[in-house]
């Protein structure tokens, strides 16, 4: 996803599920081919239209739109072989329109997450799978510095391991969303950099498929990423990202990498926090080295040395009570892939697992219940009317808002960790 609507996409995604990219150099293409280790998932047939009712001339709108978005390309010029294979049978989806419009309630708390995206049947085929492609994982992680189990567990979290990686045409949803959605610009963006994907000859409309939000193939890249990322690294003049596991490997290290990965370097780890830590400073804006972490007293779970960062963070996902991690540069790589810690705490633990390694030690505080939207709303107007600015009530829990939130916490003396909760609520709307 790119970096400027990982937000939205992050958002896109938990509206269909519960599972959740960049700008830098483009796709190398001179290492030697290498061969996929496994079957794949074959291609459906085309899917059809989802049945729902759009407004009232919708469908007839957006086929002049449609029409006038064609020539505005062939203009651009963009070649009528791939303008046909586009257009000529694109359909207006609904459905789409239905879910960019849809904004949940409900928020889902972070170890909910985890126990679907690293549920032990998730581990379990995991590492089967990583077995039948050790060839094409490690092929990547030799190229681009990447670990085999990252790479894997991104293919895990956002299909399945390729089971269910959408079955919607990126050309019909992009179209949809470009002519009726919130984000018009941007989805046109992205359909313009779908039709150079077709012009290119690596995919056609029928076999272009992903989520309605546009993402597409086995790891879920937007078109525009997929030009800047996707790698042909099987040799057969194709980046195919539905069909190939070495291409799927390679493209999703190769963004990564792009992203900032540094070879050799670990995500994180869990850690202990010293009595009397100030959690204020848990805020991925502060940075120090594992050197400084750990004069401090921050300590690792088997008393192992620290992670050698030098621009180590702590992170704590559910506040003061629950597990502490200390990430590095390569975490946030990882969210740059999808800026959302939910997602990519669950990458870094879903790939230290299939590696052998531990799952999250310290407890989670399970008898806490997330805030709703409508909640946060009511959080942030409170804040505001107290002083404590958190910009403008949008019911998202952005870096304004922890920032406030840590702000009256520490004013009223209670554990300044920016962590919202049901009671904090009622002390702020207490008279």
């Amino acid at each position: 996803m790119q970096r400027t609507n990982a937000s939205w996409l992050s958002q896109a995604r938990r509206t269909v599920s519960v599972l959740a990219i960049a700008t830098l150099a483009g796709c190398a293409t001179q290492q030697p081919p290498v061969a996929p280790a496994a079957p794949v998932q074959p291609m459906p047939a085309r899917p059809q239209a989802p049945a729902v009712t759009g407004q009232p001339g919708s469908e007839q709108g957006f086929a002049q739109w449609v029409q006038d978005f064609r020539a505005e390309m062939r203009a651009a010029g963009v070649g009528e072989a791939a303008l046909r294979d586009a257009f000529d049978n694109v359909q207006y989806l609904p459905r789409v329109i239905e879910l960019d419009r849809a904004q949940p309630e409900f928020v889902r708390p972070v170890w909910d997450y985890l126990d679907t995206a690293v549920s032990a049947q998730r581990v379990a085929t995991g590492q089967e799978k990583l077995a039948q492609i050790r060839a094409a994982a490690d092929a990547a992680s030799a190229r681009y510095g990447v670990p085999a189990g990252i790479i894997v567990a991104i293919w895990g979290i956002e299909s399945n391991y390729g089971s269910n990686y959408g079955n919607t045409p990126a050309i019909d949803a992009l179209a949809t969303l470009a002519y009726e959605g919130r984000r018009r610009d941007w989805a046109r963006g992205e359909l313009r950099a779908a039709l150079r994907i077709i012009e290119n000859g690596d995919i056609d409309h029928v076999h272009m498929i992903g989520s309605w939000a546009g993402a597409m193939g086995q790891t879920q890249f937007l078109p525009s990423n997929f030009l800047r990322y996707a790698v042909d690294a099987d040799g057969d003049g194709k980046r195919d990202i539905w069909g190939s596991m070495a291409d799927v490997m390679a493209s999703t290290a190769n963004f990564l990498a792009s992203s900032g990965w540094q070879r050799g370097q670990p995500w994180g780890a869990e850690v202990q926090l010293p009595a009397g830590f100030d959690y204020s400073r848990a805020d991925s804006s502060r940075r120090q080295s594992s050197g400084q972490w750990a004069a401090e007293g921050v300590r690792t779970m088997d008393g192992r040395p620290l992670p050698e960062f030098a621009d180590g963070a702590i992170l704590l996902p559910a506040g003061a009570r629950g597990p502490a991690f200390l990430v590095g540069p390569n975490y946030r790589a990882i969210l740059r892939y999808n800026n959302s810690d939910s997602y990519a705490l669950a990458v870094s633990l879903l790939s230290q697992r299939l590696e052998g390694g531990p799952g999250v030690q310290t407890p989670w505080p399970r008898d806490l219940t997330p805030l709703t939207r409508s909640q946060v709303r009511e959080l942030q107007t409170a804040l505001n009317q107290q002083g404590y600015s958190s910009g403008e009530p949008d019911g998202l829990l952005g870096p304004a808002t922890r920032a406030a939130v840590r702000n009256y916490q520490r004013s009223a003396g209670l554990v300044a960790d920016g962590f919202p909760t049901l009671e904090l609520l009622k002390r702020l709307q207490a008279p």
